[in-house]
């Protein structure tokens, strides 16, 4: 097991890793494969990436962005590192990071009290996905709601201010950061639940976008994302879940999440018996069955990864508001081919 030397500030080693890999990159320099591969004790380097990022509370996009636009220097990337988290970074979250990447048992971040249920499990293994009920607290919900509210500069009383803002013509929200946001991120009720379908605890929430469809009118449509996929096709499919946690009430037509139940039992024949050279990803996946999940405020919908999902048209009267939010482990499989 090898443990790095840093005098950082943060005491991060990887995290100046990531930052010399990335401005590499953006200079267009190469950077051999087998360094871009290389894993150190048993972790791949992605996986890194992520565990660094998302222990720190930071966006995968949002860091890439910074560094990007900016080229910093390495010291001025840890103090936007900083002040991103308000000023300090507890020195837990450092230790934390740096055990989970020297291979070393990791502090669990769930309570260890049982999210789901036997029932619930039992319905995750035969359909694919489960409700969440009570992820966070009714006043959690409406907090992060009315962040949404307030990024947007909606009044969520006036449906004629819904449409057209800065966000463009699109159901992502880019607002990550804001306390409300987080403390949904810290809830052990929903690490809970993921640490139950992962059946492990060194888990990592994502630092992920918030989601508003309005309600259909002429001029403004659904503009997807319809039934879809966010992992390679290619076979294997390993195991991966996903999450979304609704903050307003969600009836089956108000832009619902839907997806294909089960299809992660069957989607090996599926693609097998696709014609030669078909591209599954422009099939007609509303063919296979989809359903919508209606929900209540605070519930949390979880899924698998092979199911076929997406949002759907509101054909409501309110918006559907959402927190999109996973936990995922220090290490991940993943199949190298892209399909």
């Amino acid at each position: 097991m090898s443990v790095e030397v840093t005098d950082d500030l943060l005491g991060i080693p990887h995290l100046r890793d990531l930052w010399s890999r990335t401005l590499a990159k953006r200079r267009g320099t190469p950077v051999p494969a087998a360094e871009t591969n290389r894993t150190v004790n048993g972790i791949a380097r992605f996986d890194r990436d992520k565990v660094v990022v998302f222990g720190l509370g930071l966006g995968l996009r949002e860091t890439l962005s910074y560094l990007y636009d900016e080229a910093p220097e390495f010291d001025a990337f840890e103090r936007w590192i900083i002040a991103t988290n308000g000023g300090s970074v507890d020195p837990r979250v450092v230790a934390r990071i740096n055990a989970a990447l020297a291979g070393s048992p990791v502090e669990p971040i769930d309570d260890g009290v049982p999210a789901l249920t036997g029932d619930e499990l039992a319905f995750f293994d035969e359909h694919g996905y489960v409700v969440l009920r009570d992820a966070v607290e009714p006043r959690a919900a409406r907090a992060a709601e009315d962040a949404i509210w307030t990024h947007l500069q909606m009044d969520r009383d006036d449906a004629g201010t819904w449409y057209g803002g800065s966000h463009g013509h699109s159901i992502w929200v880019p607002l990550i950061r804001h306390p409300a946001l987080d403390a949904n991120r810290a809830s052990p009720r929903i690490a809970s639940a993921f640490a139950q379908l992962w059946k492990r605890r060194d888990l990592w929430p994502t630092v992920d976008q918030t989601g508003f469809n309005p309600p259909e009118r002429p001029g403004w449509q659904f503009p997807g994302p319809n039934l879809h996929w966010d992992v390679s096709l290619a076979l294997p499919i390993p195991f991966g879940i996903q999450g979304i946690l609704y903050l307003a009430d969600v009836a089956a037509d108000q832009g619902a999440f839907t997806c294909v139940p089960g299809f992660h039992r069957r989607i090996e024949d599926w693609l097998g018996a696709l014609p030669p050279g078909a591209d599954p990803r422009h099939q007609d996946l509303d063919a296979l069955g989809r359903v919508s999940v209606p929900a209540r405020a605070g519930d949390m919908i979880i899924w698998h990864q092979a199911l076929p999902h997406g949002a759907s048209p509101n054909r409501a009267s309110r918006p559907r508001i959402v927190q999109y939010l996973s936990f995922n482990p220090t290490t991940m499989e993943q199949n190298p081919v892209w399909k």
